[in-house]
């Protein structure tokens, strides 16, 4: 295709996202899921005609598009409300992911036909929230959540990636390579998140130091510095074998945390671009998937995706928040915001590489779960706060209402 097409075409597309946004707030439909529509109206087996199948491109698409996002959603948390709830969100992303991970891969496996580490893949994929369908519901949304409720979904879904990461990496190459899974799993794990935190730490406090003391002659040299935090903190981590999603997000929390005069106006400048990496990313994933292909697994995706909401979700949340003075309302609440969005359709890529012979019916019954949790949950969020909180201020923020975190038993 000539270049100036794709041009035209791209601008089309992103201007088509930006309207149908507005038209979606409206109605209570999640953007997200118009972005994804959008994609696959312009794809392959839409009006749009566009051949796409190339998972490579999607999958570094996606790698570089959660960077910004998770940059971005990290620096509009603040530390004084994630402190009281670090020690909740980090169970909620290691044993919650690990028991959505585990109840979704034995029913695939009882259920589906699926053998017992193909079931683990499955789980593995779809077991961890998505930061950017999070962090656009909650920033969207009419309602103003507690702040330390808010603190919670976003730090978990900022840092519950590597565990899905970890598993999902680890299943595959077990079955790529018909080898039995490493002994030494745990201690790659505990090197991810820890080198991947302690970097994110180090380039955060790097990124403040610098703006500073820089003294550049442009002010929008100091917007290119912040490009550099980001890409920088996403590459040293993975090229040390760590989590770079984890370090993207502890160095924008602690990048948010500065006092330099310019951190007003990169906040707007970061929010922008999150905003452009959502819509690229769920129009690239549209692109990828073959509608056609998705009733063929319609069954196995409403099960999958009926377990995971209603079962597996609620359980790894019950399971990882009772050692905290947590009630009943609040542990529904996040078992129920736990949205699906770009990080599983990105790790569904990893199998579809790696030539595993179940891979593309694992990558629909991902895509199908992303659209039935976008849909059920998405869509029902706003009822469920207003459900749960039934004007007493303890869900949503009331002029008397009190914000104290939780505190373990």
């Amino acid at each position: 295709m000539n270049f100036d097409y794709i041009l035209l075409i791209t601008a089309v597309l992103l201007g088509l996202s930006v309207v149908a946004s507005k038209f979606a707030t409206k109605v209570g439909v999640p953007v997200l899921l118009i972005f994804i529509a959008i994609g696959m109206l312009a794809g392959s087996e839409g009006p749009g005609g566009i051949w796409f199948t190339d998972a490579v491109v999607t999958q570094r698409v996606g790698i570089v598009a959660l960077s910004f996002i998770l940059f971005s959603g990290g620096m509009d948390t603040h530390w004084q409300t994630t402190k009281p709830i670090l020690t909740k969100a980090l169970c909620l992303a290691t044993f919650g992911v690990l028991a959505t991970a585990a109840i979704v891969g034995f029913i695939a496996h009882h259920m589906l036909g699926f053998t017992v580490l193909e079931g683990l893949l499955l789980g593995s994929i779809i077991a961890s929230t998505d930061a950017s369908a999070v962090f656009s519901i909650l920033s969207t949304g009419s309602m103003k959540v507690r702040k330390d409720i808010t603190a919670l979904l976003e730090m978990e879904s900022g840092t519950n990636d590597p565990t899905a990461v970890f598993l999902t990496l680890g299943f595959t190459t077990a079955i790529a390579t018909n080898k039995p899974i490493s002994p030494t799993l745990a201690g790659n794990f505990a090197w991810e998140m820890i080198v991947g935190c302690i970097w994110g730490l180090a380039f955060g406090k790097l990124g403040i130091i610098t703006m500073k003391r820089l003294r550049l002659p442009f002010e929008g040299m100091y917007h290119v510095v912040t490009i550099c935090v980001v890409l920088a903190s996403y590459a040293g981590a993975a090229i040390l074998h760590a989590s770079g999603f984890l370090a993207v997000y502890v160095a924008g929390l602690v990048y948010g945390e500065g006092t330099f005069r310019q951190l007003k106006g990169l906040k707007r400048f970061h929010e922008g671009i999150a905003w452009l990496m959502q819509i690229t990313m769920f129009l690239v994933l549209g692109l990828l998937i073959f509608p056609s292909s998705l009733p063929k697994i319609a069954f196995e995706g409403v099960l999958v995706s009926v377990v995971l909401i209603f079962i597996a979700r609620p359980i790894g949340v019950f399971l990882s928040m009772s050692l905290f003075k947590d009630t009943l309302k609040t542990k529904v609440l996040v078992a129920w915001t736990g949205l699906r969005g770009a990080i599983p359709i990105i790790l569904a890529t990893f199998p579809l590489l790696a030539g595993i012979s179940k891979a593309h019916e694992i990558f629909n019954i991902v895509f199908f779960v992303v659209l039935f949790s976008t849909i059920i949950q998405g869509t029902t969020l706003p009822w469920v706060f207003k459900l749960l909180d039934r004007g007493q201020g303890d869900i949503l923020i009331t002029p008397d209402s009190t914000v104290e975190a939780q505190t373990p038993a």
